[in-house]
């Protein structure tokens, strides 16, 4: 096989392998109600380890909206915590408003995505 075949082929099974992972991602935060968010931890662990090896600026904007997502995501959560033990009602709106947020970012993602479409990013990055 010519060497530029083999690099062709190997990236072309490495682009392949990245957006099967990248769906898998997208699945993991989705489903991750089944297992009490340890499924959106598993995924930002892959996330965070794969975040320096992404080829470009489309696998980056995804990579980065699943990040920012899930963090702001925990934020809200905490930050609506003590309404749970204070106000109870107020508490499962709060936690129900972040959590239809949650699946709001992961379903937009997810999409653009499957449309080969980037998620918006600062200028800079």
């Amino acid at each position: 096989m010519h060497p530029d075949a083999l690099a062709t082929a190997t990236s072309t099974g490495q682009a392949a392998a990245l957006r099967g992972l990248t769906h898998a991602l997208y699945a993991m935060h989705l489903l991750s109600w089944a297992s009490l968010g340890l499924l959106s931890v598993v995924a930002m662990v892959i996330n965070h380890r794969k975040r320096g090896a992404l080829p470009d600026r489309f696998y980056r904007s995804h990579f980065r909206w699943q990040a920012r997502s899930f963090w702001f995501t925990l934020l809200g959560l905490l930050v609506a915590a003590p309404l749970l033990l204070l106000f109870v009602f107020a508490g499962y709106v709060a936690w129900l408003v972040v959590g239809l947020w949650y699946l709001y970012r992961f379903i937009r993602g997810w999409w653009a995505f499957a449309e080969h479409r980037p998620m918006p990013m600062p200028a800079d990055s």
